[in-house]
């Protein structure tokens, strides 16, 4: 379960996707059905583990991505739901201006 959005969750969320690797990371989660394993992410780059896994944490610590371990393994889960956090957020300045009432910030 997330968080009410706030200004905070969507600076993480906006923050994790406004990096490459990691809009890559989560595109190829999508095509893969949702779910990779921790190495399998990793061998997508030519840099080096702690890297990937720095990206990792921040696509975590955003909401974007959820793990399952079992045992020594790691699985990398896409939340669609908090991507669509992000859909929504853009699609509010898609509506008319005259449409929109007096928002709290961050809370379109």
């Amino acid at each position: 379960m997330h968080e009410s959005p706030d200004g905070a969750a969507y600076d993480r969320l906006f923050a994790a996707l406004s990096h490459a690797t990691r809009r890559q990371i989560l595109i190829t989660l999508y095509f893969e059905g949702g779910a990779m394993g921790a190495g399998d992410i990793a061998r997508m780059f030519e840099h080096a583990w702690p890297t990937t896994s720095r990206h990792l944490q921040v696509l975590e610590d955003a909401g974007l991505v959820t793990t399952r371990r079992q045992g020594r393994s790691r699985t990398y889960l896409l939340d669609l739901e908090r991507i669509d956090l992000a859909t929504r957020w853009l699609n509010w300045f898609a509506k008319p201006l005259s449409e929109h009432q007096s928002a709290p910030e961050g809370k379109p």
